[in-house]
């Protein structure tokens, strides 16, 4: 008789965590930050795409600097090809506009409808700009430009540790990511429309002064906006909306939300709303740029959500019935499966055993 026990754990078969891995860790990681420190002021904040995987992929290599090397190649051969979509996005968004004039008055006539009743009928722009704008650099200055400077780091940090800790996930974040870019990429080639500043520019507007960056200047770091200014120059204007800079922050906010503890909620949700008021105060987007985006990210939750739902039944459907597991008749298991003999089965073996009588 099989004698059922509770299986063992198998044994680790990875090599054996070094004892100086965590001394190791703080010193690699104290040499990145030193590192990033040096080039943030040389050359500036990473705000390019391929510029900011450069800097994630060396933290990756930091934190996990007890792992081979094929294990650092491999986050390098995953994310190139995101790398890629993410720069071919940005250069193509500047072609977005074509030529044509850009929307702008709707944009400007829908803001003083959503919120004109309390901003005395101006466009919230002009409105926190007047009662909070000054030539000399305030606190909440700083906090704007940090906050406007994140939006192009969360979400591929998110991304980094996502892929460190569950591919599964990080594969989910992706597709959700890579559908939110391209249902804004569409929109800005259907739909090309200036921000608040531009429509300053053209007389459509009173004065909008564009101060995302200046924040910086307040700790003497004139040149850490270096290459989020020179891609502000060089980007394209009408990519307004929808605003992808809080479609981005609710994106990320909403997909580890779930996962979150309640009490931290608070705390999560206030980034999509200090990214609102950094682009209404600096002047990069109107409210109905903010709400479109948020609009998107809950149209690319559901179309994802469902997408996945879809070719997860179609994959169960497909599934041929001989690709069951087959019985188990031996070992252990065989003999849990194995009812115990009854009478009836007695009778049974009794009967196959007892002589058969020749034919006469």
């Amino acid at each position: 008789m099989a004698v059922v026990t509770d299986p063992q754990p198998p044994a680790r078969t990875g090599p054996a965590a070094s004892p100086d891995g965590g001394r190791r860790r703080v010193v690699a990681m104290a040499v990145w930050a030193v590192a990033f420190v040096a080039g943030w002021f040389a050359i500036g904040l990473p705000t390019d795409p391929a510029y900011a995987f450069v800097w994630i992929w060396a933290a990756t290599v930091a934190w996990n600097s007890s792992r081979p090397w094929r294990s650092h190649l491999r986050f390098a051969r995953d994310w190139v090809p995101v790398v890629l979509l993410l720069a071919a996005y940005n250069l193509s968004r500047g072609f977005a506009d074509n030529g044509a004039t850009p929307h702008a008055m709707e944009l400007i006539v829908a803001d003083r409808f959503l919120l004109g009743w309390a901003t005395g009928g101006e466009v919230p722009t002009v409105w926190l700009q007047q009662h909070l704008y000054r030539p000399d650099v305030h606190w909440w200055d700083v906090l704007v430009s940090w906050v406007y400077f994140s939006h192009f780091v969360v979400t591929l940090a998110a991304a980094a540790v996502l892929w460190l800790r569950d591919r599964t996930r990080w594969a989910a974040y992706m597709r959700r990511w890579g559908f939110l870019c391209a249902a804004g990429l569409v929109t800005y080639f259907v739909y090309p429309a200036a921000p608040p500043w531009w429509a300053a520019q053209n007389g459509l507007l009173t004065e909008v002064a564009r101060i995302s960056t200046r924040g910086w200047k307040a700790f003497g770091m004139h040149g850490a906006g270096n290459l989020l200014n020179a891609g502000q120059i060089a980007a394209n204007p009408v990519a307004a909306m929808p605003s992808l800079h809080t479609a981005f922050a609710l994106f990320v906010v909403l997909f580890f939300l779930g996962a979150t503890r309640r009490r931290w909620w608070p705390l999560l949700l206030a980034y999509p709303l200090a990214m609102t008021f950094t682009l209404v105060y600096s002047g990069e987007h109107y409210m109905i740029d903010v709400l479109v985006g948020w609009a998107y990210v809950g149209i690319t939750f559901l179309v994802v959500g469902l997408a996945e739902r879809w070719w997860a039944t179609r994959r169960a459907r497909s599934v041929p019935a001989s690709a069951e597991p087959a019985a188990v008749t031996d070992g252990p298991a065989a003999d849990r499966a194995t009812p115990a003999a009854g009478p009836q089965v007695g009778r049974d073996a009794a009967a196959d055993s007892a002589p058969v009588p020749a034919d006469r």
